[in-house]
C-alpha cells in the first residue's frame, strides 16, 4: 500500500511551540470575543463559542467519537474558499480561530484546525498527521492537504477530509495520493519514521506553518 510505503515519499515533521503539543489548549477571552464579533459578525462569535463548547463538553469521548465529531465540525461550518478571494494572497494559512471566525477557508485551513482542535481533545500529536497529497480532481487545482490519524505507528491511517465527509482508511482514498506530512514533532524522513530517527532541519523549513504559528492566540488583539 502506497499509504505505508514509508508513509509517503518524505515526511516532514515540524517543531512547534510548546503550547501547541500535547498540551495545547483553547482560551478564548469576552475581548477576543467582542473583536471577533465586531469584525465578522454574530455567526463569527458563536462558531468560535460552539467550537470551545465542542473542546470543553467530549474531553472523555473515544478518540473516534473525537474524530468524527471535530472531522464534522469543521466541514459543515467552514465554507471553502480561496485564499485569494479571502483573504487576498495566493497563499496563507490560517489560524483555526481564524477560519472558523471568518467561517470559510481552504484545504490547509481545515486540516490545521481539525489537527489542532484534536490536540486540545487530547489526541497524541503522534498520532496526527497534517498531509499533503495529490487529489484526483482538475489540474492545476489537485494540490491538497488532509488530516490522517495514525492508530500506531504502522497503522493503515485514517484521513479527514473535506472533499469526502467520511472518514475512511487512506486504503479507500484512491483519489489521493501522498506526498509529504507533518506534525510537531520534529524533522524526518518517511522512511525514518517506524524507528522515531530524526533528521536535522525545523520548522523553518515550511514559512506559512511558522507564521501562522507566531498568530497563534494574538488573531484578534
Amino acid at each position: 500500500m502506497r499509504w505505508l510505503l514509508g508513509a509517503l515519499l518524505f515526511s516532514v515533521s515540524l517543531l512547534l511551540a510548546a503550547a501547541a503539543g500535547d498540551g495545547f489548549t483553547v482560551s478564548i477571552s469576552d475581548k477576543q470575543l467582542s473583536a471577533i464579533e465586531a469584525r465578522f459578525t454574530a455567526a463569527g462569535r458563536k462558531r468560535i463559542v460552539d467550537w470551545v463548547q465542542l473542546i470543553s463538553s467530549n474531553q472523555g469521548k473515544s478518540v473516534q467519537e473525537k474524530l468524527a465529531l471535530v472531522n464534522n465540525y469543521f466541514n459543515q461550518n467552514v465554507l471553502w474558499v480561496s485564499d485569494m478571494d479571502h483573504y487576498g494572497v495566493p497563499d496563507y494559512w490560517a489560524t483555526p480561530v481564524e477560519t472558523l471566525a471568518s467561517g470559510g477557508g481552504d484545504c490547509e485551513d481545515y486540516a490545521i484546525g481539525k489537527y489542532f482542535t484534536l490536540l486540545a481533545l487530547r489526541v497524541p500529536m503522534d498520532a496526527l498527521k497534517i498531509t499533503y497529497v495529490k487529489a484526483n480532481i482538475p489540474p492545476p487545482n489537485n494540490s491538497h492537504m488532509v488530516l490522517t490519524y495514525y492508530a500506531t505507528p504502522a497503522a493503515m491511517p485514517l484521513v479527514l477530509d473535506n472533499l469526502n465527509p467520511e472518514i475512511k482508511p487512506a486504503s479507500e482514498r484512491p483519489d489521493l495520493a501522498p506526498v509529504y506530512s507533518f506534525n510537531g514533532e520534529g524533522l524526518w524522513l518517511a522512511k525514518e519514521r517506524a524507528s522515531g530517527k530524526s533528521v536535522a532541519g525545523g520548522s523553518s523549513g515550511i514559512s506559512m506553518w511558522r507564521d501562522m504559528m507566531t498568530r497563534m492566540g494574538k488573531e484578534f488583539e
